[in-house]
């Protein structure tokens, strides 16, 4: 606990907080820290020379403006470097005022440039970096078109010979399906409204009711254009390969048909032994084969059974024929949509980042990245001046291994450890080498309140 009576007249004060509230005020249209602006403004009255925070995984340092109303504080630093990720610098790029005094920013590491390009990972790599994403983002796409599967009028789309027309009577499908959803479907529409409402609900409140539906309803208009559109497009490739009689030309077990073809011809059976075994495993010895071709046979099965619903209805199928009709869609649906939904979710993240200056903590933590690592040390000069050191490393090794020559220096009681030729016990084993790439990314000096100056002011 301070106490403000053993804080001279003439001392400087330095205030460390967990979080930089005058950087989250500012984004968040918010006003925290209460006591901590209690204790600056009114007790320390322009001796909080800088004030220090970190939760912030960047490097910022703002300045205040000389001018000739008093500052509460002289200099404002966040540096969370060490955290697990990386948080951008460029979305507080706007920020200059604090406590009613301008600030401009004197450092920032990774610089706003950087930062900005940083965010292009999210178009290009969140698939790479969130794969486990794959597994619910493919199941919410097979929920919203799961109740238009199959689509059995497409002719008019194949007929057309222009381009143009094609385009134009797929998309007229495309918009029907859609229709078709809201007035009927009950599995696929109910998938439909809960993505909207989580979609609004992920925007954050940064920005205002009706910017926070507008980007809800784009992102999510977004996703569910994108699952009509390969919902048509697989629906599209199995029309064609039945109407090439590549697919559902023999019904079901087509490939164990072909099987016991091949057998029949290439491996007779004069004595009866595969009819003898059939019976000794009642009926097991083919039907094992058979169902188990049919699983690696998931084009023919999926083919066959749209035949049926397209001819019959789906009142035609039992239940367990219908389940394994969604079940074999589902399959091919869920690689063809997973690198859709990781894109579309990426560049959301990216246009809101750069462009709307929103989600950038789901936006850089999704990248995952390690690098760009900094810490912060003090120095007090032999005229009691401070100064302020911060040393960044751009690229952090991924492997580490035990330096022997940490074990082999002799170590004297009570040295410390930045003393030793080799302070670390551990020393890089992957390049880059951080010793030979550390660097100085700010240096800033705190003067000491000389008492002669301070009594004449």
């Amino acid at each position: 606990v301070l106490e403000l009576t053993q804080v001279g007249e003439n001392d400087s004060v330095i205030v460390m907080t967990h979080e930089p509230n005058w950087l989250l005020d500012w984004y968040w249209n918010g006003s925290t820290g209460k006591n901590v602006s209690h204790l600056i403004c009114d007790y320390l009255n322009g001796r909080c020379k800088l004030r220090m925070a970190g939760d912030l995984h960047h490097y910022m340092r703002h300045s205040v403006i000389p001018s000739e109303k008093p500052a509460h504080v002289q200099h404002l630093l966040v540096n969370g470097c060490g955290g697990a990720f990386l948080h951008p610098t460029h979305v507080f790029r706007n920020f200059n005022k604090f406590y009613g005094t301008s600030y401009e920013c004197k450092a920032t590491y990774p610089s706003y440039d950087d930062s900005s390009r940083i965010a292009l990972g999210n178009i290009l790599k969140f698939r790479k970096k969130n794969w486990q994403f794959d597994f619910i983002g493919g199941i919410i796409y097979f929920i919203l078109v799961f109740s238009m599967f199959p689509q059995c009028n497409l002719n008019h789309i194949l007929k057309v010979d222009s381009l143009s027309g094609r385009l134009n009577s797929f998309f007229g499908t495309m918009w029907s399906a859609f229709l078709y959803m809201l007035e009927h479907s009950y599995v696929s529409l109910a998938g439909y409204v809960v993505l909207i409402i989580v979609s609004l609900l992920f925007v954050p409140s940064k920005v205002s009711r009706k910017r926070q539906a507008i980007i809800g309803v784009l992102h999510v208009s977004a996703h569910m254009a994108a699952a009509l559109i390969l919902m048509l497009l697989m629906e599209l490739g199995v029309e064609m390969c039945i109407r090439h009689r590549l697919l559902a030309t023999s019904g079901y077990h087509t490939l164990y048909k072909w099987y016991r073809s091949i057998e029949s011809e290439h491996f007779p059976d004069p004595t009866g032994l595969r009819a003898r075994i059939e019976r000794w495993t009642f009926g097991l010895y083919p039907a094992c084969i058979k169902y188990l071709m049919s699983a690696f046979d998931i084009p023919e099965v999926m083919a066959v059974t749209r035949s049926t619903i397209c001819k019959k209805g789906f009142t035609s199928l039992s239940r367990g024929s219908a389940i394994i009709y969604y079940a074999s869609v589902f399959l091919y649906f869920w690689v063809f949509s997973t690198p859709i939904v990781s894109l579309i979710f990426g560049s959301y993240l990216y246009i809101c980042i750069n462009w709307l200056h929103i989600h950038f903590d789901e936006a850089f933590s999704s990248l995952r990245i390690a690098n760009y690592k900094a810490f912060t040390r003090f120095h007090i000069t032999q005229d009691s001046d401070l100064e302020v050191f911060t040393l960044a490393v751009d690229k952090v090794p991924k492997e580490w291994e035990l330096d022997h020559a940490w074990d082999d220096e002799p170590k004297p009681p009570l040295q410390m450890s930045h003393l030793r030729r080799f302070p670390s016990k551990w020393r890089a084993a992957s390049s880059p080498d951080p010793l030979s790439t550390v660097r100085i990314v700010d240096h800033f000096v705190i003067q000491r309140i000389v008492p002669s100056q301070a009594t004449s002011s």
